[in-house]
């Protein structure tokens, strides 16, 4: 089995659309109160320290909140919170195998090597862009993005008829768990910080598929 480093992994919702394709999951992340809802193998540890030998795959969720839009709102504030992906990419190309990186437009990551997903390419009435580069070899197609032709409602305040903005304090809870993906009880503050786990499912089955490749 392949075994894939999911670096700040929060409560595993990355880490669902990875164990959904088959590949052995193990988390790490600086927050311990992340360990209570991680599905999988966890390790108190920063991502940038982390030693990468011994995985097939590595995705790195560092913190969106220096170039989220709910940061740009409030002047000052992103320059309170770290850019991790700067320090890691290099760290990833020294490590010399496949790589995604995921995060909110905006963040510092090659548009050569990117692709941009939305809940409309998956069916969803979900408006919630994440940006994926890869690297190592691994390449993720591009899918095509339907308009967005329904109104959005604003965040914490869903109405019937509209988009839901899964930001704030987010309701109904079931609805926005089923809109990202979770199957499972993840707390409203860790939901709204994360990529839905069918994108990563997505970005999965082209993983699988390229270390398969390999291996053969």
């Amino acid at each position: 089995m392949f075994r894939v480093a999911d670096l700040g992994c929060g409560v595993g919702i990355s880490g669902d659309g990875y164990a959904g394709h088959g590949l052995e999951v193990v988390g790490f992340d600086t927050d311990p109160e992340a360990a209570r809802w991680y599905p999988y193998e966890f390790r108190e540890a920063d991502m940038l320290e982390v030693d990468l030998g011994g995985f097939d795959l590595v995705h790195v969720g560092a913190p969106c909140q220096r170039w989220s839009d709910m940061t740009k709102c409030r002047p000052g504030l992103a320059g309170r919170y770290p850019d991790l992906i700067t320090p890691m990419r290099p760290r990833l190309e020294a490590w010399g195998g496949p790589y995604v990186i995921e995060n909110v437009e905006g963040a510092p990551l090659d548009p050569r090597r990117t692709t941009r997903l939305c809940g409309r390419m998956f069916g969803k009435p979900l408006y919630r862009h994440r940006l994926i580069e890869t690297g190592g070899g691994l390449v993720i197609p591009p899918l095509l993005h339907p308009p967005h032709d329904m109104p959005a409602s604003r965040a914490g305040h869903w109405e019937p008829g509209t988009v839901m903005s899964i930001a704030g304090h987010i309701a109904p809870i079931a609805m926005a768990r089923e809109l990202m993906g979770v199957t499972r009880y993840i707390p409203r503050e860790y939901l709204v910080e994360a990529a839905p786990a069918y994108y990563l499912a997505y970005v999965a089955a082209h993983a699988m598929a390229f270390l398969s490749r390999a291996a053969a």
